[in-house]
């Protein structure tokens, strides 16, 4: 079958390459922001234009400012006697470089010396403070120091591993530090003189407030980091040590636009938005959290252009007072600008910050009362918001509460929905099924349906986020919470939380009981008999007619499929050739991921057919597929695939038991060292039915 790959998956992908990278590099900076803002306060302090010559000047002081003059160094730049120069020409890279050498070698120190040694060299070999060359020679040190180690590990004689460590480190990292004057300083300075260069003539032709029609959705999109670190704050620190401030720091750290549009929710919104808009606020705006407004623009992605506008207006006004920062503003709050703002920038900064909030909101609170709709699924934003970032968020409980909009009542029945009701629900369902029992609430039930067979008598419904408003079509009722992760999803766990609130709390003794292993005896319970006395061992003569679900020969320890749509076709292969299914159902399954992604969670896919295709399937099978270099799954690295074919209700105890493994790190790490596929029979088959 010809495969096609989506542009949605190559897109997807890059935006992970790209939110990685800027991750990456935010690793090496956020750290050590602390000596960011010592540099900042001491400069803003001591330097001749500083608040204590200002303030003095100002009650007519007219003594000399001897000390103040050795601390600020004025003029004399890192070769002063006072303290400004040597932070951001030595201290500051050397912290990054460090840290960048010590994330390289896990943590461990040896690769943090060792990239300070390679980060000295290219600090020397340029002009400029070498923040871009400390991020580079910093985690390159790190890294080669580790594979350099690995050759002689566990080869040393006794008594010498110190003696070859030391050396080892001093060879190479002086190595390297000539390798950053010869060739990372001068590349740092010619990069630099060219961004400079760029970032002049956006300023000369008044250009510059453009760049927040990238900048504000790459803030959306959690790429913010690649921008920010990887180019603002190194040209920033560049142009404040040169000038003694820059605007480059309030491109993105300008906590204007996002109080605007929370303010315009907060009068103009409606429903769960409007209710948490004011407590928002606070986080954003006080506590510099940016991403807390980040979900509102999901719900509503035309109110993009509010922020859009707002940075840009922004932007203007620090170009028409000539303000900018002294160092970066991180966290983003109102105290962090006002602290990096020098005297002569603080009015600018400030009318910058109030007129960026003013005109979002206008433009937010407009948008807002044209919309004749809701304000959006926020619960379903944020979730997408948090798939955007690739964790869960700290702050998005001030959004949704416990992720969803119920607050009272008891809640019985919980569905988890999906289009066919054959795969990812039967496995999400099983996954929360554990942990909602787990936590003692037993007489919770948890089941798994396709949509199109919904009845509106359950209480709460879990979806994919990308299948929520037809599952609301069918439940109106119910409260509705939507995963991007079925494995893992951080609203499980929130589920859980509601349960507490919202149910009676388990007694003792149920609770006991719920924490109790499979078949152990506890006060108030039978013992029940071990599940393996009945159940089943191995996953061979689970089908109704006696044959294999998983076949040894359905089993692809090294699948040669590079892209989403060609794993699927070998899943789906190896269930046609095991007589499973017809050809037709392959196709299902393609048709089955342009409506929703099959990514389960723990890098693991389940490609399964559409509800209309059940027909096409013989028997129930399931195939197992495992790519070592990983496959790019619309955005999400796979490295399991898991082809599923269920004629009944049958297969729902095998995908209790996969579930099972893909939460537990252990048995996933024998599978990722499976030699044979009587290994993976062996993990698979150990486990019982959930």
């Amino acid at each position: 079958m010809a495969t096609t790959t989506h542009p949605a998956a190559r897109s997807g992908g890059m935006r992970l390459h790209v939110q990685r990278f800027g991750t990456f590099l935010s690793n090496m900076v956020l750290p050590n922001i602390g000596a960011f803002i010592a540099w900042g306060l001491i400069t803003a302090l001591f330097i001749e234009t500083g608040w204590i010559t200002l303030i003095g000047d100002a009650l007519g002081y007219e003594g000399g400012y001897g000390f103040v003059e050795e601390l600020g160094a004025w003029g004399s730049g890192a070769e002063g006697t006072g303290i400004v120069g040597p932070m951001i020409t030595y201290l500051l890279p050397l912290l990054i470089g460090y840290t960048g050498g010590r994330m390289m070698y896990d943590d461990n120190l040896r690769g943090g010396v060792v990239g300070a040694i390679a980060t000295i060299g290219a600090i020397t070999g340029a002009d400029v403070p070498m923040f871009l060359g400390a991020m580079v020679m910093g985690p390159l040190a790190g890294w080669s120091m580790k594979k350099l180690d690995a050759l002689w590990a566990h080869k040393i004689r006794p008594g010498f591993e110190m003696l070859v460590n030391n050396f080892s480190a001093g060879i190479w990292g002086g190595f390297l530090a000539v390798v950053g004057f010869v060739i990372a300083g001068p590349f740092v300075q010619a990069f630099s003189d060219l961004a400079s260069n760029v970032v002049d003539v956006l300023v000369d032709n008044g250009l510059l407030p453009l760049t927040s029609i990238f900048i504000e959705p790459a803030k959306v999109l959690f790429l913010n980091n690649a921008i920010n670190q990887g180019i603002l704050t190194p040209l920033g620190t560049t142009e404040a040590a040169e000038v003694g401030q820059s605007i480059l720091f309030l491109l993105e750290a300008n906590p204007g636009p996002g109080l605007g549009l929370l303010l315009a929710f907060a009068l103009f919104g409606r429903g769960v938005a409007k209710a948490s808009a004011p407590g928002a606020i606070l986080i954003q705006f006080v506590g510099g959290i940016h991403e807390i407004y980040f979900p509102y623009v999901l719900a509503k992605p035309k109110l993009i252009v509010a922020v859009i506008l707002g940075g840009m207006a922004g932007i203007a006004t620090n170009l028409v007072f000539g303000s900018g920062l002294r160092s970066p503003a991180s966290p983003g709050s109102i105290i962090a600008v006002w602290a990096a703002s020098p005297p002569s920038s603080l009015l600018g900064v400030t009318a910058s910050v109030l007129i960026a909030a003013g005109v979002t909101f206008v433009v937010a609170a407009f948008l807002l009362k044209l919309d004749k709709d809701d304000d959006g699924d926020l619960t379903a934003a944020t979730a997408a918001m948090e798939a955007n970032k690739g964790k869960k968020s700290s702050v998005s409980s001030a959004l949704t509460g416990a992720g969803t909009g119920r607050s009272e009542g008891p809640i019985r029945s919980i569905v988890f929905a999906c289009d066919a009701g054959m795969g990812s629900s039967a496995m999400g369902a099983s996954v929360l099924r554990k942990k909602v029992h787990g936590a003692g609430f037993d007489d919770v039930t948890v089941v798994n349906k396709a949509i199109s067979n919904l009845t509106d008598d359950y209480d709460l419904v879990v979806t994919h986020e990308d299948l929520t408003d037809r599952a609301e079509k069918k439940t109106g009722s119910a409260v509705h919470v939507s995963v991007s992760d079925f494995m893992s999803s951080p609203r499980y766990d929130e589920i859980v939380e509601m349960l507490k609130r919202t149910n009676a709390a388990p007694t003792a003794e149920e609770a006991t009981a719920a924490a109790a292993p499979d078949g152990a005896a506890v006060p108030g319970r039978e013992a029940t008999a071990p599940a393996a006395a009945g159940g089943l061992s191995r996953l061979a003569d689970d089908g109704d007619d006696g044959t294999d679900v998983l076949a040894v020969e359905s089993i692809v320890l090294g699948g040669s499929a590079t892209t989403r749509d060609e794993a699927i076709t070998e899943a789906g292969e190896l269930l046609v050739a095991a007589d499973a299914v017809d050809a037709s159902y392959v196709r299902a399954m393609h048709e089955r991921e342009t409506s929703v992604s099959t990514y389960m969670g723990n890098r693991l896919a389940l490609p399964h057919g559409t509800n209309e295709a059940k027909p096409a399937i013989r028997r129930t099978a399931i195939s197992f597929v495992r790519y070592a270099d990983g496959i790019d799954w619309n955005g999400k690295e796979v490295f399991f695939v898991i082809g599923i074919a269920g004629a009944g209700d049958d297969h729902l105890k095998l995908l209790g038991r996969i579930a099972e493994v893909f939460v537990d790190p252990e048995q996933v790490a024998r599978l990722e060292a499976a030699q044979s596929p009587a290994d993976v029979l062996a993990v698979l088959g150990s486990l019982q039915p959930a």
